[in-house]
C-alpha cells in the first residue's frame, strides 16, 4: 500500500478516486514522488550479471552436445542463449519503466483533487479540529501587532474563507435558539505562526475608535471583494458606550464613502431584486438586558442607518447580553449565507459587536461559537483591554448630560480576566481593590477575545490613554475609559497567548499538570491580605504600654499566617512537576505566584518574630533613646529557616524577571523585589511633649467667603451613576 502524508507532511488530502497500491504490490517511499530513487528490493528480482554469464555457458555446453547427437537444428544451444538472454533484458526493461508508473499515483494524488461536494467540505473541517488539537502541551505562538499601535494580538488561522464553504438551503438547517452552554464541544482549531495580520487575531491594540472602525472597514471591502456582503452592526446600549457610539455613527459616512457604496435615501423605484444585488446591506442592534433590531430589513440607505444608531435607547439594567446578541443575528441572517441555485453563499454576512464589557451571557459562547462557524461568519469585537488576572476595573464616568455635575467618578466595571479562570494569585489591597495597580494584559476578556478567534474575526482592543514603559495616571484617563496603569509591547507578549479552547479541553490540561492545578487551586481561594501597612514605630515611655502596643501589632500577622502557610504549602506541592512544563505563561504566573506568595509569608513571620523579640527586651545602646522603629530591611535575624525561604523567594523573583521580561509577570515581580524581606530594629528618639500651633483654631482654614458659597449654590446637581 502507498503510504499516504500526514497533513503536518504535506498540508494536503489523497484523492481517494486514485488507487493507492502500487501495480507490482511493492511498498514504496513517500519521497519518490520528489525524486528518482526506487522501492527498496527493487533489484533483487533479476539476476546479477554473474548469474547471466553462468546461465549462457551452461547452454552453449548442453548446446554443443545436442548438436553432436541430433545434427544442426534451428532450435540449436545458440537459439536457447539468444532467447533466454532477451527474456532477462526485456524482463529488466520493464522493471526499470514501471517505476514512473508506481511513484506517479502518489504524485497525481498529491495534486490533483476533485471539486468537494458539500459532505466532503465538513469531513475536511472535522479533520482540521482533530489533528489541531493535542494533549501535548506545545509553546503557545502566533502573535503580533497591528500597525504598530497597540497591543499584542494573538493570531489563528481563518476556519477557511468565507468563499471557500458552501452552504445548504438554510430552511433545512435546525438550530436551537436557546442560549445554553452546548454539549457538543468543539476543539480549538491550532495557532500559526505569523508576522502577517490574519483573521483570528485578539487583541489588535488602537488608541482610539477610529483605527478599529478604519480597520473594520479594511475588513468589509475584503468581502465585498468575494461578494455582496450584510454587515451587522451590534451596539452595548449601556451608558458607558454613549460616547463611542457617537464616534462610530459619525465615521459612517466615511466608511461607505470609502467602499464606494454610498447612497442617500432609498429609491422608492428600486425592485427587491436590485436591493439585494447591492455590494453591501447593512443591519442594526442593540443590546443590553433585552436585544432590538433597530432596521426593519437590512437596509442601504444611509441615512436610515444612522437614524438607527440614534435611535438607540441607554439601558440601565447593567446587563450585557452580547453573546445571545451575536446569536440571534447569525440565526436571523443564516438564510442570507444560502444560494437556491447550490454554487455557493450568496451573500458574506460580517458581525461587528462594540462592547466594553465581558458580557453577561458567556454561558452562551459555546452555541454561538458553533452558529457562526456553521454558517461562515467572522465576528469582530470593538472592545477594551482585559486587566491582567483580574474580573474587573474602574472606569471613569461623567455624566453625559451637561446639566448635570461633570466631576469625573469612579465605578466598577467587568472586563476581565483574559484567562478562563485567573491564572495568578493576588496578594495584598484585601479590602481595597481601587489602589492596587491595574495593569494591562495584552488581550480582551477571554469570551470575548474566543469568539473572534473561533470565527475568524479580530477582537480590538481600544483605549484612548495606551502608551508604553511610563505610567498612566488616573487624571490622565479619557472619560469612559478604564484606568490601566501599564501597558506592555505588542511584540513582547505574543509568546503569552492564552488557550482560546473550551473549558473541558482547558481543565483536561489542567489535570495533566500537578503544577497547574496547584497554582489554579491558590487562584481561586480568597484574596489573602499581607503587611501593606504594619506599625513600625512603638515608643517605650513605660513598659506595659510598650508591650500592650507590640501585642496588639502582632495579631495582624498571626491572622495572615496560616492563610500565607497554607498557599505556599500548596504551591510547593505543585513545584515538583514545574520542570516538565513548557508553556511560558504558566512559568511565569507560576513562579511568580510562588516567589510573592514564599516572600510574603517569610515578611509576616519575620515581623512577628522580631515583636516578640522586643517584646523579650532589647536595650538601646543611647540613653536618650525612647522609640524602636522597625526598618523594612534585606536582613533575615530570627532563624535561618526563614533566611533559606527569603532566598528562594528571591531566586523565583528573578527567574520571571529575567526569563519574561518586559511582561505583566516580571513588572510585579520586579516591584516584589523592590520590597525588603527581613526587617531589623532602629532606636531613635520621640519627643514626648511637642510644641503645640499658634494661631486660632491651630491655623485652620478660614470659612468660606460669599463668593465661595455663590460658587457652591450655582453648582450643576450631581446624579448617581447608572449600572453599567
Amino acid at each position: 500500500m502507498l503510504k499516504r502524508p500526514s497533513e503536518n507532511d504535506s498540508g494536503l488530502e489523497i484523492d481517494p478516486s486514485i488507487d493507492s497500491e502500487s501495480p507490482s504490490g511493492s511498498a514504496t517511499d513517500p519521497s519518490s514522488t520528489n525524486s528518482a530513487s526506487y522501492p527498496s528490493g527493487h533489484f533483487a528480482e533479476a539476476p546479477s550479471s554473474d548469474e547471466e554469464d553462468d546461465d549462457v555457458d551452461e547452454s552453449e555446453e548442453d548446446g554443443d552436445e545436442e548438436e553432436d547427437e541430433v545434427g544442426s537444428s534451428w532450435f540449436d544451444g545458440d537459439t536457447k542463449s539468444f532467447l533466454i538472454s532477451l527474456g532477462v533484458h526485456v524482463a529488466l526493461i520493464v522493471s526499470l519503466a514501471s517505476i514512473p508508473i508506481i511513484a506517479s499515483p502518489e504524485s497525481l494524488a498529491l495534486l490533483i483533487q476533485s471539486a468537494p461536494t458539500t459532505e466532503e467540505v465538513e469531513q475536511e473541517f472535522n479533520v482540521i479540529e482533530e489533528i489541531a488539537y493535542s494533549d501535548t502541551l506545545t509553546e503557545a505562538i502566533g502573535a503580533n501587532s497591528f500597525g504598530g499601535t497597540g497591543m499584542a494580538l494573538s493570531e489563528a488561522p481563518a476556519i477557511a474563507d468565507v468563499s471557500e464553504i458552501p452552504i445548504t438551503d438554510a430552511s433545512s438547517l435546525q438550530v436551537n435558539p436557546n442560549i445554553e452552554i452546548s454539549s457538543n464541544v468543539k476543539q480549538a482549531i491550532g495557532m500559526v505562526e505569523s508576522k502577517r495580520a490574519i483573521r483570528g487575531m485578539t487583541g489588535v491594540g488602537t488608541t482610539g475608535t477610529e483605527g478599529a472602525v478604519d480597520r473594520i472597514t479594511y475588513e468589509l471591502l475584503k468581502s465585498i471583494e468575494e461578494r455582496p456582503t450584510l454587515v451587522v452592526w451590534l451596539f452595548d446600549a449601556s451608558a458607558s458606550l454613549t460616547r463611542r457610539r457617537q464616534e462610530i455613527r459619525d465615521r459612517f459616512v466615511r466608511i461607505y464613502e470609502e467602499l464606494g457604496i454610498v447612497q442617500g435615501q432609498r429609491d422608492a423605484k428600486k425592485s427587491k431584486a436590485e436591493l439585494e444585488e447591492a455590494p453591501l446591506l447593512t443591519s442594526i442592534f442593540s443590546f443590553g438586558e433585552k436585544i432590538n433590531l433597530l432596521t426593519e430589513n437590512p437596509t442601504v440607505d444611509l441615512q436610515e442607518i444612522t437614524d438607527a444608531v440614534d435611535s438607540i435607547e441607554t439601558d440601565v439594567s447593567g446587563v450585557e447580553r452580547v453573546f445571545s446578541a451575536v446569536y440571534l443575528a447569525a440565526d436571523k441572517y443564516k438564510g442570507f449565507r444560502a444560494n437556491r441555485s447550490g454554487k455557493g453563499p450568496a451573500r458574506n454576512v460580517v458581525v461587528i459587536a462594540v462592547t466594553d464589557e465581558r458580557g453577561d451571557d458567556g454561558q452562551g459562547l459555546e452555541k454561538t461559537v458553533d452558529i457562526c462557524r456553521k454558517f461562515a461568519m467572522p465576528v469582530y469585537v470593538m472592545g477594551v483591554p482585559s486587566p491582567f488576572g483580574r474580573e474587573f476595573t474602574y472606569i471613569k464616568y461623567v455624566d453625559p448630560d451637561p446639566k448635570y455635575d461633570q466631576t469625573p467618578q469612579w465605578a466598577q466595571i467587568d472586563q476581565g480576566p483574559e484567562t478562563y479562570y485567573p491564572e495568578r494569585i493576588q496578594l495584598g489591597y484585601e479590602d481595597n481593590y481601587f489602589e492596587e495597580p491595574i495593569i494591562d494584559s495584552g488581550f480582551g476578556p477571554f469570551a470575548l477575545s474566543r469568539l473572534c478567534y473561533e470565527t475568524g474575526g479580530i477582537y480590538f482592543t481600544v483605549h484612548p490613554n495606551r502608551k508604553f514603559k511610563s505610567r498612566v495616571d488616573r487624571r490622565e484617563t479619557e472619560a469612559f475609559a478604564s484606568h490601566i496603569a501599564y501597558f506592555f509591547e505588542p511584540e513582547t507578549m505574543e509568546r503569552y497567548r492564552p488557550d482560546y479552547i473550551p473549558e473541558p479541553e482547558y481543565m483536561k490540561l489542567v489535570r495533566q499538570s500537578p503544577m497547574r492545578q496547584s497554582l489554579l487551586q491558590a487562584s481561586r481561594l480568597s484574596r489573602v491580605g499581607s503587611l501593606d501597612k504594619p506599625r513600625t514605630n512603638f515608643i517605650k515611655a513605660d513598659e506595659p504600654a510598650f508591650v500592650n502596643a507590640l501585642t496588639g501589632s502582632q495579631q495582624e500577622a498571626a491572622r495572615l499566617e496560616p492563610k500565607l502557610y497554607a498557599l505556599c504549602e500548596l504551591l510547593l506541592e505543585g513545584s515538583k512537576s514545574r520542570d516538565k512544563e513548557t508553556s511560558p505563561r504558566w512559568l511565569a504566573s507560576f513562579d511568580l505566584s510562588f516567589g510573592t506568595a514564599l516572600a510574603e509569608k517569610v515578611r509576616t513571620e519575620t515581623y512577628n518574630l522580631m515583636l516578640a523579640k522586643a517584646k523579650r527586651g532589647i536595650p538601646f545602646e543611647n540613653e536618650k533613646s525612647n522609640t524602636w522603629n522597625l526598618i523594612p530591611s534585606d536582613e533575615i535575624s530570627v532563624g535561618s529557616k526563614l533566611e533559606k525561604e527569603a532566598a528562594a523567594a528571591r531566586d523565583m523573583l528573578k527567574r520571571v524577571v529575567n526569563d519574561h521580561d518586559g511582561t505583566p509577570w516580571a513588572f510585579l515581580a520586579k516591584r516584589e523585589l523592590d520590597r525588603p524581606i527581613g526587617w531589623s530594629w532602629k532606636e531613635a528618639y520621640t519627643d514626648l511633649n511637642p510644641p503645640r500651633p499658634m494661631g486660632p483654631g491651630n491655623n485652620a482654614p478660614p470659612p468660606p467667603g460669599a463668593d465661595d458659597k455663590a460658587r457652591m449654590l450655582q453648582k450643576p446637581p450631581t446624579r448617581p451613576i447608572p449600572k453599567l
